[in-house]
């Protein structure tokens, strides 16, 4: 395992490593200047092999749930490994018991025009999980002079396959360690979310968010409604939830904003992807412990997992997720990091 560090012209910095292509640290100061870690990590490779979290790592080869872990294509019928995910029944969650979070990708340190960045590549083989055909996955993080870590995602295949890939950073803008992120204030550009059942699985249902807690097309504290009686956070345990986003999917446009008065850090995040996955850490558990030894406690970090929709493959109204021979997946996010 080898740790590769991006420094942007401006100091903040990101350690990634090769194992899962996992983000183990992100760097940016606070609005007296003071430089912080933003996302949750672990002191040691040992923790992040025992880890269940899924911290900081690029997840896939279809990010998210999927019902039942099955799903049909072409007229036949693929069982996928399935995981016992928290919160809901066992499915096939985050590409399944041995996802792309548990591989040791090939990576390579590059520089482009002034701007950090490292290529990491991985080859899914046929039936890795279930999955059917060869996958050929490149992840590019880069960390512009803009204090933008940008992650770009690309794929071939040989056979058609579901493909989704996403970031499963926790983001806590006071610091890792620091508490929990209920005073984190958060926008989200999207009028609707995707309900779902007791299972964490969409019902296949676009719904509005207005009058509901799922309202963050202006600014809510993320604990100013996490606990009300609302039946889809009692299914989560809070927001573990999909947003439908505004902008038209493929287009590079911001998805969600996070910021955090005390530091007066901010968060903007920018996608082509049609949904983001708003997930308040309900379940974590203190089973993993931080840089400084401090456990990630409950709700002690928050993600924003810019996505296709979970289940995609068996919601055939959902934006479809599935790569095909001579097709390319690729797609881009964008963490935009800044202070007021």
């Amino acid at each position: 395992m080898h740790l590769h560090r991006l420094v942007n012209a401006h100091g903040l910095s990101a350690g990634i490593i090769d194992y899962g292509a996992i983000v183990v640290q992100l760097l940016a100061p606070d609005r007296q200047g003071r430089f912080g870690d933003v996302v949750l990590g672990c002191p040691d490779l040992a923790s992040y092999l025992q880890a269940t979290t899924y911290l900081g790592a690029v997840v896939g080869r279809c990010g998210n749930r999927i019902a039942h872990g099955r799903f049909t294509l072409d007229g036949r019928a693929y069982p996928l490994a399935t995981n016992n995910a928290p919160g809901g029944r066992p499915c096939h969650l985050h590409g399944g018991v041995a996802g792309f979070d548990k591989v040791l990708w090939q990576a390579e340190p590059f520089r482009e025009n002034d701007t950090p960045g490292l290529r990491l590549t991985h080859v899914s083989r046929d039936g890795d999980e279930g999955y059917p055909g060869t996958l050929h996955v490149t992840v590019t993080y880069r960390f512009t002079p803009a204090n933008e870590l940008t992650v770009r995602y690309e794929a071939v295949t040989d056979r058609a396959t579901p493909v989704n890939l996403t970031q499963h950073a926790y983001f806590n803008l006071r610091g890792e360690g620091a508490g929990d992120i209920l005073g984190h204030v958060l926008t989200i550009d999207a009028a609707r979310f995707t309900p779902v059942d007791a299972g964490l699985i969409p019902t296949g249902e676009l719904a509005s968010v207005r009058g509901t807690p799922f309202d963050f097309t202006t600014p809510h504290a993320i604990g100013e409604r996490i606990d009300a009686g609302d039946e889809q956070l009692r299914f989560g345990g809070g927001y573990d939830h999909n947003w439908v986003l505004d902008h038209a999917a493929g287009t590079l446009a911001r998805a969600a904003v996070a910021s955090e008065p005390g530091s007066g850090r901010r968060l903007e995040v920018w996608t082509q992807e049609p949904g983001v996955q708003f997930y308040s850490g309900n379940f974590l558990d203190g089973s993993t412990r931080g840089h400084d030894g401090r456990v990630h406690a409950r709700r002690s970090g928050f993600c924003l997992e810019t996505q296709h929709f979970p289940d995609s493959p068996n919601q055939p109204s959902f934006p479809s997720v599935i790569l095909r021979p001579g097709e390319r997946y690729d797609t881009t996010t964008a963490f935009r990091f800044s202070t007021f």
